[in-house]
């Protein structure tokens, strides 16, 4: 069961050809989530935060995530990670990601920098104490940057129901091609309120922690913010469901139906 991977996976939403006017995010947004397992019992939070910040004489927004387990859940399967992103203000390209993990005693402690001009990503596992130098797709993202580099880059207006899109990500040492079909509008029950927001399918790896392809679903907030409302995902042991439960420094107003 990995609550922060499901949140992250879902940050690896939608690429759409034309780009909103007004950035949908800046400095100081946060988001914190609650996560529950099977549908009753407490599993964990999650936030992601965005700073301003430099790298090698850059303007760079550094988002940084965090996830751990909580309750019952704790005391026998231990989560603490911390996933980072530096990309660049106004392309939204990553320049460097660092994956920090421990999840019930698996662990991970990766380092990426990417060149975008020359299509080059240098990974360094400093678990493994291992380096190498991967070929990367033109305008990589990595699974931090995704989210907010679509944010700003989806076009909700000309989607329609049954729609897929494709992104290119990299995922610790390789290139990921990732899917993402519409599934319409819906009015949902949140926490603030009642929002209108936009659902989605992500086409996740089937395996050791998904269930099958088709596990995952993502609700998004039919606003120029493009909150993430809601993620469930059949796993292969259980369901798990996050939830948005606080945020701050919206760009934008956040829209509510009926409160």
């Amino acid at each position: 069961m990995k609550n922060t991977l499901l949140i992250f996976v879902t940050m690896l939403v939608m690429q759409i050809s034309f780009a909103q006017q007004e950035p949908a995010f800046g400095k100081g947004e946060w988001f914190k989530f609650k996560m529950s397992y099977s549908g009753f019992l407490k599993a964990g939070n999650a936030t992601l935060t965005v700073n301003d910040s430099k790298l090698n004489n850059k303007d760079v927004y550094h988002v940084v995530g965090k996830g751990w387990t909580t309750g019952m859940i704790k005391w026998f399967f231990k989560v603490e990670d911390r996933y980072e992103s530096y990309f660049d203000k106004k392309t939204t390209m990553p320049y460097k990601f660092v994956r920090n993990i421990d999840e019930g005693g698996h662990t991970k402690d990766i380092e990426i920098k990417f060149d975008q001009k020359n299509n080059k990503a240098y990974v360094n596992d400093k678990k493994h104490n291992e380096k190498s130098v991967v070929n990367t797709r033109p305008n990589i993202q990595d699974m931090v940057s995704t989210f907010y580099y679509l944010r700003n880059n989806l076009d909700t207006g000309n989607l329609k129901s049954g729609d897929e899109v494709r992104l290119d990500m990299f995922f610790d040492k390789e290139n990921y091609g990732f899917k993402l079909r519409y599934l319409g509008e819906e009015v949902l029950n949140t926490d603030f309120g009642k929002v209108q927001s936009l659902k989605f399918r992500p086409y996740v790896m089937a395996g050791r922690v998904f269930k099958e392809e088709e596990s995952l679903t993502l609700w998004v907030s039919k606003d120029k913010n493009k909150v993430p409302l809601r993620i469930k995902a059949d796993l292969a042991v259980g369901s798990l469901r996050a939830d948005l439960a606080a945020f701050k420094g919206l760009k934008h107003p956040f829209k509510i139906v009926v409160r």
